[in-house]
């Protein structure tokens, strides 16, 4: 029963996921920048290309300024393997230079999927595993009707959904790092937390924003002995 209350929260998720993803996104067919899809694939096409140590450097190859890669090491090799699969796919997609504003409707079905898998296998499971720690583990609530109730507006967040499934982002997967270092931390696993939020971290850099708390928490723990301490 558990089971398939989940399944019907995750299936609500994807089908608004999907349903927002049937519209258009900032930037489309507007030259010459063709907004966050172009911004996505480009780095795809950069990664794959061009050797590493070029990927943030403004080479012959390489212009910064039209959607130069900005964000952290992680992120570039998310774009370099999502790339790959689109180039064995299509080689038009990622093909160098050439490909610089292509949007045909194939290519933007298959980065559509990427931000959707990318939910599948980290937000949606780190998000249960975060509302399941803190009702169960912290707060000793076995309320199912609120606990249910708090995943489905956790899930359904519009802003979430809106910026990486609307706009061809991937939010979902440093935010999905972030809820399993929270989730580790909670069970007293602060290693293994340490390590998912440090995950985030090297996806996106916006993950500062929860650093502190991080850092302070973690900190304090260097200076406080416990025999019930887990590595």
């Amino acid at each position: 029963m558990a089971f398939l209350k989940y399944l019907l929260l995750v299936s609500a998720g994807l089908f608004l996921r999907s349903t927002i993803s049937l519209h258009s996104y900032s930037g489309e067919n507007k030259p010459t920048m063709y907004g966050d899809f172009e911004a996505q694939r480009h780095w795809q096409e950069v990664t794959v290309n061009l050797p590493i140590k070029d990927w943030y450097e403004q080479t012959s190859d390489n212009h910064l300024l039209y959607w130069g890669l900005d964000y952290p090491p992680l992120t570039a090799y998310h774009s370099y393997l999502v790339g790959r699969v689109a180039g064995s796919l299509n080689s038009s997609y990622i093909e160098l230079h050439k490909s610089r504003g292509i949007t045909t409707n194939d290519h933007k079905l298959f980065m559509r999927y990427t931000v959707i898998v990318a939910d599948l296998l980290i937000y949606i499971p780190a998000m249960i595993m975060a509302c399941n720690t803190v009702f169960f583990s912290l707060l000793k609530l076995n309320i199912q009707k609120v606990h249910l109730l708090y995943l489905l507006v956790a899930l359904l967040y519009p802003g979430q959904i809106l910026i990486d499934n609307g706009h061809f982002q991937y939010n979902n997967i440093s935010l999905g790092f972030t809820l399993f270092a929270i989730a580790a931390i909670l069970k007293d696993r602060r290693i293994l937390g340490a390590i998912f939020f440090v995950l985030a971290l090297n996806y996106k850099q916006m993950e500062l924003y929860h650093a502190v708390p991080f850092f302070c928490y973690l900190l304090s723990n260097c200076f406080v002995e416990s025999v019930n301490r887990k590595k």
